[in-house]
């Protein structure tokens, strides 16, 4: 019996080994035809969503529920990408999902001790939101890197705003434009005006903090500062470049 047991001990270790070793692979594949797959199926979801509703649950909201309803490029007006673009990501259509020069910008001000926006690019939040769970860790940092590169790699340029414009958080549990537009507007997201849509660019990333229907005086000062950015990278004209 001890010699079977002895014998046992080192096929198991191989399993396990064999195993450890197959992960990498296995979570490569999956997470290549994830993201694939979402180049052409609209998501249901995000990882943020869940988290959310989950957060909801545990401090005992049964009745709280995501506010999402996914709508097309082409269904939302030109306004809500180029807001989003004008306030967080201007070289949004040059990049290969990281900026380099706005996180050499952010790491040099921030150890300056000045408090500014990070470096993350639209394609790096679309990442995080849409696959992760918030955080700091140097692993999820990782994992965002990789389906960052994932993303550019397999989705155009349109696909990655359309996914963010749809899934980005507008207000405590309102993900993306057209629920934030009915929620807050009244009105579908295809007819959001160009003030309308930089006071919703103007919350992120910070929709529990900064409120689109009682703005303060920052929301105020932010959504001015990005319908001039607006005008400046060249109106409706830029999202030509991305299609």
């Amino acid at each position: 019996m001890n010699e079977n047991l002895e014998q046992a001990r080192p096929k198991r270790r191989r399993r396990w080994l064999r195993w450890l070793l197959a992960m990498p692979l296995l979570f490569v594949v999956a997470s290549v035809v994830q993201v694939a797959t979402l180049r052409f199926v609209d998501p249901a979801f995000s990882a943020f969503m869940v988290s959310r509703q989950l957060e909801a649950f545990g401090e005992g909201d049964w009745g709280f529920r995501i506010a999402y309803d996914w709508r097309d490029l082409d269904e939302m007006s030109s306004n809500v990408p180029l807001a989003m673009i004008a306030s967080e990501d201007q070289n949004f259509a040059e990049h290969f999902g990281f900026d380099l020069k706005a996180i050499e910008k952010a790491r040099k001000n921030n150890a300056r001790g000045r408090k500014v926006r990070g470096g993350s690019t639209i394609s790096q939040q679309t990442a995080k939101n849409l696959f992760l769970w918030s955080g700091r860790s140097y692993v999820r940092k990782g994992i965002e890197a990789w389906y960052t590169l994932l993303i550019e790699a397999l989705w155009p340029k349109h696909r990655i705003i359309e996914v963010y414009a749809n899934i980005a958080e507008f207000g405590d549990g309102v993900y993306g434009a057209q629920a934030a537009a009915r929620t807050f507007y009244r009105k579908d997201a295809d007819r959001l005006t160009a003030s309308e849509a930089a006071r919703m660019a103007a919350v992120l990333p910070s929709p529990r903090r900064y409120s689109i229907s009682r703005p303060g005086p920052y929301v105020q000062r932010r959504s001015q500062a990005i319908q001039r950015q607006m005008r400046s990278i060249g109106g409706a004209g830029y999202l030509e470049r991305i299609e």
